[in-house]
């Protein structure tokens, strides 16, 4: 598979890993845009948020809880921190495996385009 998320869950790609289970892996984004900024990504492959099937929304709640956990890790909290899932090329979503982003450490924009 060609899918770059699906090749560092393999292992054939590295990645400076901060969180993993079984269904899901946090890593550090290698373009960061703001001090922290961590891609959690589901481990089975699914293209984006509108290909989820029914079945697999809780996921998404599941991705959250490990943001929240991640965000106290990374000290960014209590000052506060973005979550962001873009779906689809208009929306954003540069690689097509469904991924959750987690930003902070630093005053975010209040524009979000």
């Amino acid at each position: 598979m060609d899918c770059i998320f699906c090749q560092i869950v393999q292992g054939k790609v590295p990645s400076d890993t901060v969180y993993e289970d079984d269904e899901m892996k946090a890593f550090r984004d290698i373009h960061p845009v703001a001090p922290t900024h961590v891609l959690i990504i589901p481990k089975r492959h699914i293209t984006s948020l509108a290909d989820l099937p029914d079945e697999e929304t809780p996921l998404i709640g599941r991705m959250a809880r490990v943001a929240n956990e991640l965000a106290r890790k990374e000290g960014v909290a209590r000052k506060g921190y973005r979550i962001i899932i873009s779906s689809g090329e208009e929306g954003g979503q540069v690689v097509p495996h469904l991924h959750m982003h987690l930003l902070g450490g630093r005053k975010l924009s209040d524009r979000l385009c």
